[in-house]
C-alpha cells in the first residue's frame, strides 16, 4: 500500500473517531438531560399511561326552608360501567348486565366491545341493585356510588325549587340561580394499570376526596307553601280556573314566604306530563283551534288566502309542553291586573298633591275621555262621594279623573319612581317586565285606562313588590328566597338578605294608603277579607282576559296584615274562573282563610 493511501486511511480513522466521540458525547448529554433534568417529567408521564381516573361526584347541597325543613335532597345512586381490557367474559357481563339492569342486549353488547378506557352502562342505578351487581364481582364491571337530585315533597314550591339535570346541575329555578354555591367540587380515584389495562391489585389507590355543596337557607315556609299550595288547588277545582297563583311575602323585606303557580309539577319526575296540565294544554288548543278556525272564515269572507299554520315535531311540541309546564306564572307570565292597580294611581295622585281625602266626585256610571265612554262597575253609577268611599267603591270614573289629574307625564314618572318599569330583581330565571306604554305614545284615553289598571301589563309578583313598598313605610324592598348559604357543619359563608331600597314614597303617603286600604276590607268591596280580631288592608279586581270579548276574566285580590304596620302580604290570582268571577266575590275569601292559618302561626 502507498503512503498515499496510508495517510488517507489514517485521516479516515481520525474522521470516524471523532465523529462517534461527537455522537456518543451527544447521547451522553441527552441520557442526562433525561434521566436527570427531565426525570421527573417523563415519571409523570409514565405514571399518567398506567393511571385510571374515576370521577366521585359530589353531594349537591341541600336547601332549607327557613325553619331548617330539608325541601331539596340527594339520594344514594349508582353508576355502572366496563372496562374493556379487564374483561374476561365478555358474554357472561352482558347476559349479567341485560338482566339486572333491563336493557337491551343491543344496548350493552355495543358498549361491552368498545375498546375504551372506561364505557359507561347505565347511571342512575338504585343503591341497592348497584350493591348487588358489586357483589357479583365481575372482572371489568365497576360499580361507582353517585348522587341523584331528591325532593321529599314531589310538587311542592316546583316552580320555585327547580331540578337538576342527568349530572346535577341545575335547570330551572333556585337550583340554577344558585348552582354554584350548591354544586361542591368533584373527587377522584386513581388506580395503576399495567401496560394491558389491568388494574394492579398491589398498588395503591389514590383518592381526592370530594367536597361537598353548601346548603340554601331559603325564606320559604314549608306549613305556609303547603297551606297556600292547598289553598289554590283547591280554588282551581272549585272555579274550574285555568291556573292560580299566590304569593305570600313580608313586605317589610321582601322575603318571599310562599310562592304557588298551579298546576304544579312532580320534581321527580321533571319530565313527565301532569295530567292537569295535559287538561290545561287541552282547554287552551281548543281556544287557539277556534281563533285560528274565526281567523281562516274572516278571511274566506274577505277573499283572502288564509295564513298557513306552523307544524312541529312532535319532539318540539313535547319540549313545548315541558317548557309551559315548568313555567312560573307568578314572574315569567305578565296581566292585567285591573282595580288592584288602583292602589298605584291612589298613591301617585297622592304623592303629588293631586287629591286629598276630602276631595269630593260624582260618578253616574260613566266618564267620558276625548270621545271614549268609560263605564263603572256600577251600571247606575255611585253618585256623590269623597276619595276615601271612591276607593272603597273601586270607582273607575274617580280613578280616571285622578290619573287625568296626576298627568300623563308626572303618571308616568311615578310608575318609575316606584319601580315598575323595572324588573323586581327576584332571585329566579326569566322574570318579565311590566308591558307599557312609552311615555310619549299616553293619551288622555291611555291614561284613563291606566289609572284603573288596563290597557298594559305587569307580573303578580311585580304587583304584590309595589304594594308592599307602599304600604311598609315608603321604602322599595326586592322580592327574594334565598336568605344564605351554609357549610357542612351549618357556619354561614354567605348572606343574601336584601336591605330596603330608595324611599319611592313619603311615610305620610305610605300611612294615608294603608288606612284606606284597612277600609276597603272593612267597609268597601274587599270585606270578604275581614278577619275577627285582626287588621287587613286590601283591594280587589276583576279583570278581562284578553283579547276582549273572549268572555274569560281574571278574579285577584291583595291583602296585608296588620294594616298599621303590615308583617305579611298576599296575593292570589285566579285565571278564568267558572261561574261567578268577581274578585270581592271568589278572590278576597282566599286570602281570609290564608290569613286565619297564617297569623296565627306566624304569632308562634
Amino acid at each position: 500500500m502507498s503512503g498515499k493511501n496510508k495517510t488517507y486511511n489514517r485521516k479516515k480513522v481520525v474522521v470516524l473517531f471523532f465523529f462517534y466521540m461527537a455522537a456518543f458525547l451527544l447521547l451522553s448529554v441527552r441520557l442526562v438531560d433525561l434521566m436527570i433534568f427531565q426525570s421527573a417529567y417523563y415519571t409523570d408521564r409514565a405514571q399518567q399511561l398506567h393511571e385510571r381516573e374515576r370521577s366521585i361526584k359530589a353531594a349537591r347541597g341541600r336547601i332549607l326552608d327557613r325553619n331548617g325543613v330539608v325541601l331539596a335532597d340527594n339520594k344514594t345512586v349508582c353508576t355502572i360501567s366496563v372496562i374493556h381490557s379487564q374483561l374476561e367474559d365478555s358474554e357472561e357481563v352482558i347476559s349479567f348486565l341485560c338482566e339486572k339492569l333491563e336493557l337491551s342486549e343491543e344496548f350493552v353488547r355495543k358498549r361491552v366491545e368498545k375498546v375504551s378506557s372506561m364505557e359507561r352502562i347505565r347511571s342512575n342505578v338504585p343503591k341497592e341493585l348497584g350493591d348487588e351487581i358489586r357483589e357479583a364481582d365481575l372482572p371489568g364491571v365497576k360499580v361507582d356510588e353517585d348522587y341523584k337530585r331528591y325532593y321529599p315533597y314531589d310538587a311542592l314550591a316546583s316552580k320555585v325549587l327547580g331540578f337538576t339535570g342527568g349530572d346535577n346541575q341545575g335547570i330551572i329555578g333556585l337550583e340554577v340561580i344558585y348552582d354554584e354555591y350548591l354544586s361542591g367540587e368533584e373527587g377522584m380515584i386513581l388506580t395503576l394499570t399495567d401496560a394491558a389495562g389491568i388494574e394492579l391489585e398491589a398498588a395503591s389507590e389514590h383518592r381526592k376526596e370530594p367536597v361537598p355543596g353548601n346548603d340554601l337557607v331559603v325564606s320559604l315556609d314549608y306549613n305556609i307553601q303547603s297551606y297556600a299550595t292547598q289553598l289554590a288547588k283547591q280554588v282551581m277545582a272549585t272555579k274550574e280556573a285555568d291556573r292560580v297563583s299566590l304569593i305570600v311575602m313580608n313586605p317589610q323585606n321582601g322575603e318571599i314566604m310562599a310562592m304557588v303557580d298551579v298546576p304544579e309539577f312532580n320534581l321527580n319526575e321533571p319530565y313527565t306530563l301532569t295530567p292537569e296540565y295535559e287538561a290545561l294544554r287541552a282547554k287552551e288548543e281548543a281556544r287557539r283551534q277556534a281563533a285560528i278556525e274565526a281567523k281562516r272564515a274572516q278571511s274566506e269572507n274577505a277573499g283572502e288566502e288564509p295564513a298557513k299554520e306552523e307544524t312541529k315535531s312532535e319532539e318540539e311540541l313535547r319540549q313545548e309542553k315541558l317548557n309551559g309546564m315548568w313555567r312560573n306564572g307568578c314572574i315569567n307570565d305578565t296581566y292585567e291586573p285591573g282595580s288592584t292597580f288602583k292602589v298605584i294611581t291612589a298613591a301617585a295622585a297622592l304623592e303629588t298633591g293631586c287629591v286629598t281625602l276630602s276631595d269630593t266626585f260624582s260618578c253616574p256610571g260613566f266618564i267620558v275621555v276625548d270621545d271614549r265612554k268609560i263605564r263603572c262597575h256600577k251600571v247606575g253609577g255611585h253618585g256623590a262621594e269623597d276619595f276615601t268611599k271612591g276607593i272603597c267603591n273601586s270607582c273607575n270614573p274617580v280613578f280616571v279623573t285622578l290619573g287625568l289629574r296626576v298627568g300623563a307625564e308626572r303618571y308616568y314618572d311615578c310608575l318609575k319612581q316606584f319601580g315598575l318599569l323595572e324588573r323586581t330583581g327576584v332571585d329566579l330565571p326569566g322574570e318579565a317586565g311590566t308591558i307599557m306604554h312609552r311615555k310619549d305614545a299616553i293619551g288622555n284615553v291611555e291614561l284613563a285606562t291606566m289609572s284603573f289598571g288596563q290597557s298594559f301589563q305587569i307580573t303578580p309578583l311585580q304587583l304584590a313588590t309595589t304594594v308592599s313598598s307602599l304600604v311598609n313605610g315608603g321604602r322599595r324592598i326586592t322580592p327574594h328566597l334565598a336568605v344564605r348559604a351554609v357549610d357542612e357543619k351549618g357556619v354561614s359563608v354567605e348572606s343574601f338578605e336584601k336591605e330596603a331600597g330608595r324611599q319611592i314614597v313619603s311615610a305620610e303617603t305610605s300611612e294615608t294608603m294603608r288606612g284606606l286600604l284597612e277600609k276597603v276590607v272593612s267597609e268597601g268591596g274587599g270585606s270578604k277579607a275581614q278577619i275577627e280580631g285582626y287588621r287587613i288592608g286590601g283591594k280587589t279586581a276583576t279583570s278581562q282576559t284578553l283579547p276582549r270579548g273572549s268572555g274569560r276574566y281574571i278574579a285577584s285580590f291583595v291583602g296585608f296584615s296588620p294594616a298599621d304596620d303590615p308583617q305579611v302580604l298576599a296575593l292570589v290570582v285566579i285565571h278564568s274562573p267558572q261561574g261567578t268571577y268577581y274578585g270581592g266575590q271568589i278572590a278576597a275569601p282566599v286570602i281570609r282563610q290564608l290569613f286565619e292559618n297564617v297569623l296565627p302561626y306566624l304569632e308562634k
